[in-house]
C-alpha cells in the first residue's frame, strides 16, 4: 500500500456519499453551548457520534467534566501502539454558535444538512463538525488500510465550549498533561486563505477585550440648560479612543505595537495574498498600520477596534447630555506584544493625553502563539500538502483570528500545526453556514496523506525536528 493507494481509497469513500451521512447525523444534533437549553444535546454528540467511532479504532475514552461550565464536557481519547512510535495529538469541538433559525434562507435548517451546488449547508459544517470529521475519516482510512494499525500513537482531545471562549480547556490540559502528551499537534479549524489554496498556519494572534468608561454624573441633563456647562462623557470617550487609535486605524499606544515583521516573517508572507474571493468585502487599502502591506498587516501587526460604543440612548435620543459613556475595544496582537499589562499601558496613554477621567478595565485576554516555520516539521507538512493536492499551498506564521492554541502550544509544549477545511465566506458565526464539498474532499485527501506518511517515517521527522530546536536554542 503506498500513499497514493490510500488516498484515492479516502476519496473513493468520500464519493460514495459516507462522509455527508455522518456530517449530516452530527449536523442534525443542535449543539449549541452559549444555550443552557441544549445540555443534552452536547454530552449526546459526545457519547453517539464521537464515541463509537473512536471506539471501533481501539482508542481508550476518558470523560471529564468541566468544573467551570457544567455539561460542557472533554473527551480524551487514546490509541498507543507502541512506545517507541511518534505520538501526534488531535483536537476538535463539537459545541456550535447559536442556530439563528429564523434568519437562515427560508429553504435552509441550521440543524438539516443540504446539498446546493458545491456546497453543503448546516450550523456547524465548517466550525466545526465538518472539520474534526474529516480528520476522524483519515485516521479510518488508514485504520483499515493498514489492518487494526494506524502506525503511530493518536491522542484526541474533545471539547463543547470553545464558543464560550473554552472555560476549563487550560486548567485540563494542566491536570491532564501526561494524559495529553505528545510529539506533534495536528487539528483543523479556522479558515484557509482561500478556498482555491491548501494552507498550513502555525498558531493564532492573541486578543484582549478592554472597557473605557467615563462616569460623569448620575443623571443626564438638559442639553439647552446645561450645554457649554457640563462635560459630555460621549465626546470625551471619543476623543479618547481617538487617542489610542488614529483615522487611519493605526495604534497609537507605543508600547502596544507589534516586533518589526523579521526578514523571515516578510519572505514568507510575500507569497499571500489576502485581497479575497468575490464575496469577501473589499479591503480598504489605506486602513491600519504605515509602511505594511495588507498580508502583514493581518498576521504580522497588531490592531486595536472598537467593537460597541455606547452614549446616551441611542434607540430614543433626547436632548440630554449623558451621564456616561462606555466603549468595548479589543487589541489583536502577535507574539511579543505585552499584552498582560495592556491596561496599565493604556491608563498612562490616556493619562498622558489629558484622558485621566477615562476608567480602564481588563476583560479578557489569550496569548499570541507562532511555532518555527523554519522547523521540518513545517517543511513536510506542506511537502505533503503539495504533492497531494497538486497546488502550491499556503503557509501563515499565525491565524490572524484567535484559537486556543497557546493549550496546545504553552502548557503542552508541542510543535502546533493546523490544516484547516474552512475558507473566508463559509458564514461561520453567521447565517447560511456551509462547507464547500471540494474543499472538504481535498481536505480528505490531505489529512489522508499526512497521517499514512506520519506512520511511515513519523520517528525519523521527529529526530530531525528535535535536532533543529536543539540547534536553534
Amino acid at each position: 500500500m503506498t500513499a497514493e493507494n490510500i488516498v484515492v481509497q479516502a476519496l473513493a469513500w468520500f464519493d460514495q456519499g459516507e462522509y455527508k451521512r455522518i456530517l449530516a447525523r452530527r449536523v442534525a444534533i443542535a449543539t449549541e453551548s452559549q444555550s443552557n437549553q441544549r445540555d443534552a444535546e452536547l454530552t449526546r454528540y459526545l457519547d453517539e457520534e464521537i464515541k463509537p467511532a473512536l471506539s471501533a479504532m481501539g482508542f481508550s475514552l476518558l470523560s471529564v467534566d468541566n468544573p467551570h461550565a457544567e455539561h460542557r464536557p472533554f473527551l480524551i481519547a487514546t490509541r498507543i501502539e507502541d512506545s517507541k512510535l511518534p505520538t501526534v495529538l488531535s483536537y476538535g469541538h463539537g459545541d456550535v454558535v447559536f442556530g439563528d433559525d429564523e434568519n437562515w434562507r427560508e429553504d435552509l435548517s441550521p440543524w438539516e444538512l443540504k446539498e446546493e451546488g458545491d456546497r453543503w449547508f448546516g450550523r456547524g459544517s465548517a466550525d466545526n463538525k465538518g472539520q474534526h470529521s474529516i480528520n476522524i475519516a483519515a485516521l479510518e482510512q488508514i485504520f483499515k488500510a493498514r489492518g487494526g494499525r494506524l502506525g503511530f500513537n493518536c491522542k484526541l482531545l474533545f471539547e463543547m465550549g470553545e464558543e464560550i471562549s473554552s472555560p476549563g480547556l487550560a486548567e485540563l490540559c494542566r491536570d491532564y498533561k501526561e494524559q495529553l502528551s505528545a510529539d506533534i499537534f495536528l487539528a483543523s479549524d479556522g479558515p484557509r486563505l482561500s478556498a482555491e489554496r491548501p494552507t498550513l498556519f502555525l498558531g493564532s494572534r492573541g486578543a484582549v477585550n478592554f472597557r473605557l468608561t467615563i462616569r460623569a454624573r448620575d443623571n443626564a441633563y438638559h442639553s439647552g440648560n446645561w450645554g457649554g456647562l457640563l462635560t459630555n462623557p460621549g465626546t470625551q470617550l471619543a476623543n479618547a479612543l481617538a487617542s489610542l487609535v488614529n483615522q487611519h486605524g493605526q495604534l497609537q499606544v507605543a508600547a502596544l505595537k507589534a516586533p518589526a515583521v523579521s526578514g523571515a516573517i516578510r519572505e514568507i508572507l510575500r507569497d499571500v495574498d489576502v485581497n479575497g474571493g468575490a464575496t469577501d468585502p473589499q479591503i480598504d487599502p489605506n486602513w491600519g498600520e504605515a509602511g505594511l502591506t495588507p498580508t502583514e498587516r493581518l498576521y504580522a501587526s497588531n490592531t486595536l477596534e472598537v467593537l460597541s460604543f455606547l452614549t446616551g440612548n441611542p434607540q430614543r435620543p433626547m436632548n440630554a447630555i449623558p451621564g456616561h459613556a462606555t466603549a468595548v475595544c479589543q487589541l489583536r496582537f502577535v507574539v511579543g506584544t505585552d499584552w498582560k499589562n495592556l491596561a496599565d499601558h493604556v491608563r498612562a496613554h490616556l493619562d498622558a493625553h489629558g484622558f485621566p477621567q477615562v476608567d480602564v478595565e481588563f476583560v479578557r485576554g489569550s496569548p499570541a502563539t507562532r511555532f518555527d516555520p523554519t522547523d521540518p516539521l513545517v517543511g513536510w507538512a506542506l511537502d505533503i500538502m503539495q504533492h497531494t493536492t497538486g497546488k502550491k499551498p499556503a503557509l501563515l506564521p499565525n491565524l490572524g483570528g484567535s484559537l486556543p492554541n497557546d493549550v496546545f502550544a504553552d502548557i503542552l509544549g508541542l510543535p502546533t500545526l493546523w490544516v484547516p477545511h474552512s475558507y473566508p465566506a463559509c458564514g461561520q458565526h453567521g447565517v447560511n453556514e456551509h462547507m464547500l464539498i471540494p474543499v472538504a474532499r481535498e481536505g480528505l485527501a490531505i489529512m489522508t496523506h499526512l497521517l499514512w506518511d506520519l506512520g511511515e517515517r513519523g520517528t525519523s521527522l521527529l529526530r530531525q525536528h528535535l535536532a533543529h530546536a536543539g540547534g536553534a536554542q
